[in-house]
């Protein structure tokens, strides 16, 4: 499935169709550049399931945790491993209890865990083809 954004104002219908696509899957390895927009179009999937609090990138936290209030899911877990030195430190962070708790995860910079992804994570993969704009394409696997 492709979807192509060509603004930013375009985020909240992109983010509604990839939610439309999510079916029973619960990780996605979001796959791209630095600055292709991973965690802007997290945020926006987020927001668009209905979190109300603030969410930032969690750089340096790892993960960042946002309650739902919602029939589906009562959390959202949203990782970035770009700090990640070995996957020790994920296994010490206790990976599977966010992986197989039935909630979405929502990874970027999954390159760096990739032995430890479950079989079934869906690959979700932001380009930028123009550094100019800020037209995205996302291609999900």
């Amino acid at each position: 499935m492709h979807i192509k954004i060509h603004s930013l104002d375009e985020l909240p219908q992109a983010a509604a169709q990839f939610i439309n696509q999510m079916g029973t899957a619960r990780v996605f390895a979001f796959y791209g550049s630095m600055g292709a927009g991973k965690t802007t179009f997290i945020k926006a999937i987020c927001q668009a399931l209905g979190v109300r609090e603030v969410i930032t990138s969690p750089t340096f936290a790892i993960v960042n945790e946002y309650a739902l209030n919602s029939p589906q899911f009562s959390k959202i877990y949203h990782f970035d491993f770009y700090r990640i030195k070995n996957l020790d430190e994920v296994y010490d962070m206790g990976y599977e209890d966010y992986f197989y708790s039935g909630q979405p995860c929502f990874i970027e910079w999954p390159e760096l865990i990739e032995p430890l992804l479950p079989d079934d994570a869906v690959q979700v993969e932001i380009t930028a083809p123009d550094s100019e704009t800020s037209e995205r394409e996302i291609t999900i696997r």
